[in-house]
């Protein structure tokens, strides 16, 4: 799919100086604090990591232990209560809202596991929804492409409730991917699904990771998923306990 309606740089090429010059996205020492009937509730505790180019992370631990808090902070959905992150240069905690969407629009794509399409469109449209939003050009030709490159040629005129938990899931990617962001955020993108079709969306994730370079940083339950990541990261009580490194 062209890049041919981006602005000076394109996401590539961003991602090919940073390549170069350090981390695609670096964070240091967050903290996410919340208050709970006046008491402080610490999410998240000190937490660095650095994540490269083109790099598949999985960041895995027990429900509650901060890993989605994580995932929101690094995308930058959420703001730490302390600590700084970095994403191809930005400085997101420094950034306002509409700035830190900006930069998300730009850079980002984010696949959550309740899918979060939009009922009332159709899979062609909700695709073509981030295309409109970044005034980009051929939405219509692009969202086809990439529905067709999930299998879903022939259904991007059907409406969310006349496809399935696992097309679904293809369209979500398919919006994910169409403006070929530097960075996927997965949230349990399998999390919702029986085994075999949550397969067949692993193999898409990781076929998309690799075919366009996308650097993939994704939270799970699955280790099986997990296990597929160059690199794990186990989270415990909102603090990184351990780095592991997995075989693809």
């Amino acid at each position: 799919m062209g890049q041919d309606n981006r602005a000076q740089s394109s996401p590539a090429q961003d991602a090919q100086t940073q390549r170069a010059s350090g981390p695609i996205l670096l964070a240091e020492a967050l903290e996410k604090t919340v208050f709970m009937a006046e008491q402080p509730l610490h999410i998240l505790k000190s937490v660095s990591l650095s994540v490269h180019a083109g790099e598949s992370l999985a960041i895995v631990g027990a429900s509650g232990s901060g890993k989605s808090t994580l995932l929101g902070l690094l995308a930058g959905l959420d703001q730490p209560s302390s600590g700084s992150i970095r994403m191809l240069g930005h400085a997101l905690e420094k950034l306002s809202e509409d700035e830190r969407a900006r930069v998300r629009a730009k850079h980002v794509g984010f696949v959550f596991q309740s899918f979060q399409l939009l009922p009332n469109l159709t899979a062609l449209e909700n695709v073509m929804l981030p295309l409109e939003i970044s005034n980009a050009g051929r939405v219509r030709e692009r969202a086809a492409d990439m529905l067709s490159a999930v299998g879903l040629g022939e259904r991007m005129l059907h409406y969310p409730n006349q496809l399935s938990g696992g097309e679904q899931q293809r369209v979500a990617l398919a919006r994910a991917f169409v403006c070929e962001p530097d960075i996927l955020f997965a949230d349990e993108p399998t999390g919702n699904l029986d085994t075999q079709t949550g397969a067949r969306i692993a193999d898409l994730l990781f076929g998309l990771n690799e075919t366009r370079n996308t650097t993939l940083v994704l939270v799970t339950h699955d280790h099986t998923l997990a296990q597929r990541c160059a690199r794990k990261l186990v989270m415990n009580a909102g603090q990184l306990e351990s780095t592991a490194g997995s075989a693809s």
